[in-house]
């Protein structure tokens, strides 16, 4: 049967389908270091793939009934993004082999643990990694499962020994209301999983649902700058609410916000109006001072002194695909960012112009999935607009079919009734001719998505390190 009543007893092998997924592969290194033997399947070979490999976790590529057989498993855990009809599930549901979503293993793990989830539309890659980073640099040896490869532990994942785990809790599918958190964290709420939720009344109340199952005793943290978050926390029944913002208004403040050319950020972080000291970061964005927040937030409620906050975020090098630098030649920068809702998009666009103010920047953006780019085109022709270019590739599909009348051209059409500079790329190859024709040396380049669009980046700087230095100055004539 289908979840309901999953156990992990009398269970010593599991077989993941969908495990080159970011919290999948997660969930697979915390199953190895248990001590069961781990499985899996995908249908392409991922960074994510190739850790898993190396840790001695076998996967097979594509999806064959025969992986059944290969590796006998007494349970198969699958992802949101596999389809019901898939052949190994049909299968394992004709032999009687239990199955179970990622979730709900996640959740017997973190249920038993002094659970820190961090949920939200936005930043909760950032936020746990900051927060597991900085557990860890108190001695609290956590265990951590996150949605990207923490640049500072190599990996999306990590068995701990002490009591704590943090999580990165996916709200896409509604699976975030099987965890039960002693500290729930909200970075914010929009609407988006629009084949999921219907409006954004529906996300709010899944996330009131969610809020409603922190244990007895336990502290919502949450963006008080976020009206969709603190109208969520206010509808929800927490023993303690913490908010975080801007200024002296909320229990944790920044003040004194300083965004430095090239790179990084200084603050000023409050706790009840009382001054505690100055933080740097070398992220940059405002978004991320909103993240460090939260990471102050948690640390005090764990008992941990803000100098080891402001050590372990002072130095933390963020999460992959999270502003991620790619390189730098022909006095061109090459950034790559993750971002695929109009507010992620529109953050990042907005740090780069921090970073380096005065510089030309082109975005190059790949929408993901037909569902988003149908209901949010407008907000995203309205983001991308804060580019200088903007070079559009087709949607990237994940598990969605094509949907009538919908495909990146909408952006693109509503970008050219307001005037904004705007390039329809055909593909991966057309985009890189078309950037190439384009880019000028004083440039920035941002590659922006949630699909392969990551590729490009490095695509595009071996192509302009192959034009001659002489000649680098006319890049774009």
């Amino acid at each position: 049967m289908d979840g309901g009543n999953v156990s992990l007893e009398n269970v010593s092998k599991v077989h993941l389908v969908g495990i080159g997924g970011a919290g999948m592969s997660a969930l697979a290194h915390l199953l190895k270091g248990k001590g069961f033997f781990v499985s899996g399947c995908d249908v392409s070979r991922t960074t994510y793939v190739e850790k898993l490999i190396d840790a001695g976790i076998p996967v097979s590529l594509g999806h064959d009934e025969s992986h059944l057989d290969l590796y006998s498993p007494d349970l198969v855990v699958y992802s949101s993004a596999i389809a019901c009809h898939n052949t190994e599930l049909q299968v394992a549901r004709s032999r009687r082999i239990p199955l179970a979503r990622r979730a709900e293993v996640l959740s017997l793990f973190f249920n038993r643990h002094r659970g820190i989830g961090i949920a939200g539309t936005h930043g909760k890659t950032t936020t746990s990694s900051m927060i597991s980073l900085v557990l860890d640099a108190a001695g609290r040896s956590p265990t951590v499962a996150i949605g990207g490869e923490l640049c500072d532990i190599g990996g999306n994942a990590k068995l701990g020994e002490g009591p704590e785990m943090v999580a990165e809790l996916d709200e896409s599918d509604g699976s975030f209301e099987l965890f039960n958190c002693d500290v729930a964290v909200v970075t914010n709420v929009d609407w988006d999983h629009v084949d999921h939720y219907p409006d954004v009344e529906s996300v709010r109340t899944a996330f009131v649902r969610f809020l409603n199952r922190v244990k007895a005793g336990g502290t919502v943290v949450t963006c008080a700058e976020d009206l969709g978050a603190l109208a969520v926390a206010e509808r929800s029944v927490p023993e303690r609410l913490i908010t975080y913002g801007w200024g002296k208004s909320w229990e944790w403040g920044a003040t004194e916000v300083q965004h430095i050319p090239g790179g990084g950020v200084s603050f000023s972080v409050l706790h009840r109006g009382v001054p505690m000291g100055n933080l740097s970061l070398r992220l940059s964005g405002d978004h991320n001072v909103l993240n460090a927040l939260a990471a102050c937030a948690v640390a005090d409620l764990m008992g941990i002194p803000f100098d080891v906050v402001r050590s372990a975020l002072g130095s933390f090098r963020g999460a992959k695909r999270r502003m991620q630098w790619v390189g730098t030649t022909n006095d061109i920068i090459i950034y790559d960012d993750y971002g695929h809702h109009p507010r992620e998009v529109e953050v990042t666009l907005r740090a780069v112009r921090q970073i380096f103010p005065g510089r030309r920047l082109l975005a190059i953006f790949q929408p993901h999935r037909y569902t988003r780019t149908g209901a949010l085109y407008k907000d995203f022709s309205r983001v991308l607009s804060l580019a200088d270019e903007s070079f559009l590739l087709p949607i990237y599909p994940a598990d969605e079919e094509p949907l009538e009348g919908v495909s990146s051209s909408l952006i693109a059409e509503a970008m050219a009734i307001g005037g904004a500079p705007c390039h329809l790329c055909f593909s991966m190859k057309d985009a890189q001719q078309k950037v190439l024709s384009h880019a000028l040396p004083g440039d920035v380049i941002l590659t922006v998505g949630a699909g392969n669009v990551c590729l490009l980046g490095g695509l595009l700087l071996h192509a302009l390190r192959e034009i001659p230095r002489e000649h680098a100055v006319v890049v774009g004539a």
